[in-house]
């Protein structure tokens, strides 16, 4: 068992190189296909071909890479753009009277202004039910005793209720000084703002795409709705926004992975780890000095 673990663990760590390999060895073989009379059609497949991976690969990794940092990653900013979809359209088949964008004739800048404010209404709400849950909040970190995959943590700050001043204006319309609400919510001002005011530019470009092909949708799965890209044309940023936040303001050092890091040393390294890390520890003064026999 332990050398099937091993070997496991050989091959995700090379796992890079081997798609490097082979995306190099794909590269090669387009160069030698190339014919002279087609080199035009050939490299226009070629660029095509990149951009769909780009569209379609990437945000799904970036999805992935997300949900690892917690469900409420996932669930909070694809819910943002499926609320701000459906209230755009609301408030511009009531309200709509001013074209918005020439891409997308039946899109108004009512909508766009009525599914900004509903949105973040939304995400500033939904936010705070899921913070409360530990399954959606907590990491997902692999367990090598059962072997499987587990969320469960002990919730970070991000998800601790915490007391803030109500600024100076709001005091009269809230009728208090203080509030008490989760941090989480904050950034979730930040995920539904983008979701509502860049995440449409999404669906604009989509559109500008099939408009450019002549065609009316991508697929015919689902009835009256187009295929599965027509539903998720403003998804197309979300992911890579989020995991750009996430890392920018959110991710900081990993005690549990680090540890898994660690645990894979050779013998030798993780003495040296172990002796400059008590060093460090002894020289800040947080371990005694006196201790330093008893600990060797």
């Amino acid at each position: 068992m332990p050398m099937k673990l091993n070997l496991k663990y050989k091959i995700a760590q090379h796992a890079l190189f081997c798609l490097f390999v082979l995306c190099c060895t794909g590269f090669c073989m387009f160069v030698l296909s190339l014919v002279k009379r087609h080199y035009r059609l050939q490299f226009y497949m070629f660029a095509w071909t990149h951009v769909t991976l780009l569209i379609t690969v990437t945000q799904s990794h970036l999805v992935i890479q997300n949900l690892f940092e917690g469900m409420i990653w996932f669930l909070v900013p694809i819910s943002s753009v499926i609320c701000n979809d459906i209230t755009a359209y609301i408030f511009g088949f009531f309200f709509g009277r001013t074209p918005l964008i020439k891409l997308s004739p039946k899109k108004t800048w009512e909508g766009f202004i009525g599914g900004f404010f509903s949105t973040v209404a939304f995400g500033f709400i939904f936010a705070y039910l899921l913070a409360q849950y530990q399954y959606f909040v907590c990491p997902v970190e692999y367990n090598s005793e059962t072997n499987r995959f587990v969320t469960e943590c002990a919730p970070s700050e991000l998800f601790q209720i915490q007391n803030y001043s109500v600024p100076p204006f709001l005091q009269d319309v809230l009728g208090r000084e203080t509030v008490n609400m989760y941090p989480f919510q904050m950034h979730s001002i930040a995920l539904s703002t983008f979701a509502s005011l860049i995440g449409p530019f999404g669906g604009f470009f989509a559109s500008g795409f099939k408009r450019a092909f002549k065609i009316k949708d991508f697929a015919d799965t689902i009835p009256g709705h187009g295929g599965i890209m027509d539903r998720f044309d403003c998804q197309y940023l979300m992911a890579t926004f989020v995991h750009v936040y996430i890392t920018s303001f959110i991710r900081g050092p990993n005690p549990s992975k680090l540890l898994q890091q660690l645990l894979v040393l050779q013998p030798e390294q993780q003495l040296n780890v172990y002796q400059t890390l008590k060093s460090h520890l002894i020289e800040k003064g947080i371990l005694q000095p006196s201790l330093r026999g008893k600990l060797d």
